[in-house]
């Protein structure tokens, strides 16, 4: 199969011989007994043209197809044993990046000492192939390049909270319409700017079963910050601002000491997947396949993007 699509790369039997460092004899012999084998003829040969039946063009395709996936696994095969060195470079949104990622990576950073890390924190886009990015983290409200390879990692809760002083001075919220009398530190996506989304239950509208059904809720909120970087958001919940809406990966540990106070928690703000994304699924080196490795043994139920595959 190399020796015939060698054939047809060259443009004929002379030349793919002397690539192939092999006689032209050879080489003819070996595409007639591929033939032969096939029982089909693959190429039209005359003494001054070479050219693809309708048959060697579809098997050519597929051929070309095998030999990549050999190649792939060849490679594989041969990076596997190589240590895992050089300089990784990561992509994370902030939220993410600061409270889940930073402890991974002094844990992968152990486990692979000759690997420099580079890691780039930031709430803007990034094309990964542009600024050389082997892996990145991206939320779900991103968009992803379709030629990327991407893996849901989590999808955590979005939590609405605020300081024990906060709500001390200016009273806590007892109804949802009540958050719009309140001070908001707010993310700055479009649709979040002037109200957010809850799910509330209907006591109006009864389900067939008898029980109050769950609705979608708009409440208009008054943003006293707007921001695209959760840790501001976050240093300002804590300095007794406001409100705040944010990934429960951002405050569980805020929640968890007591900084921070969950406000309705029998209701839904909604949820935010988190997705690790990597160009090519081939030729890897050792240091990304060993991070995606890592990366995905501690988040065991990960699962693909919708538009990345």
């Amino acid at each position: 199969m190399r020796i015939f699509s060698k054939v047809v790369e060259m443009g004929g039997f002379a030349r793919a011989a002397v690539a192939l460092d092999m006689s032209n004899a050879v080489v003819t012999r070996y595409v007639a007994d591929l033939e032969s084998h096939l029982g089909t003829r693959l190429l039209n040969r005359t003494t001054r043209k070479l050219s693809l039946t309708e048959t060697g063009h579809v098997y050519l395709e597929r051929v070309r197809q095998i030999l990549a996936d050999i190649e792939d696994a060849d490679a594989i095969a041969a990076i596997s044993a190589k240590k895992p060195s050089g300089t990784l470079r990561i992509y994370s949104v902030p939220g993410f990046g600061v409270s889940q990622l930073a402890p991974l990576l002094a844990l992968f950073a152990k486990k692979f000492p000759d690997v420099i890390l580079d890691i780039k924190i930031s709430s803007h886009p990034v094309d990964m192939v542009e600024e050389g990015i082997d892996v990145g983290f991206f939320l779900d409200l991103q968009k992803i390049d379709s030629s990327m390879v991407a893996r849901q990692l989590a999808t955590p809760d979005v939590m609405l909270c605020a300081t024990p002083e906060y709500l001390r001075v200016n009273g806590t919220p007892e109804t949802l319409d009540d958050i719009s009398r309140h001070r908001c530190l707010n993310y700055a996506f479009d649709f979040m700017r002037h109200n957010w989304m809850v799910h509330d239950w209907d006591t109006e509208e009864l389900s067939y079963a008898g029980k109050s059904k769950q609705v979608l809720k708009q409440i208009p909120v008054n943003s006293c910050v707007v921001s695209n970087n959760t840790a501001i958001l976050r240093e300002c919940a804590l300095a007794d601002m406001g409100l705040v809406l944010l990934s429960s990966y951002s405050l569980d540990n805020d929640i968890r000491s007591g900084r921070l106070i969950r406000l309705f928690p029998e209701h839904s703000f909604g949820s935010v997947s988190i997705f690790m994304a990597y160009p090519s699924r081939r030729l890897l080196s050792a240091k990304v396949r060993s991070f995606i490795n890592f990366i995905v043994e501690q988040f065991p139920h990960a699962g693909s993007h919708p538009s990345a595959q």
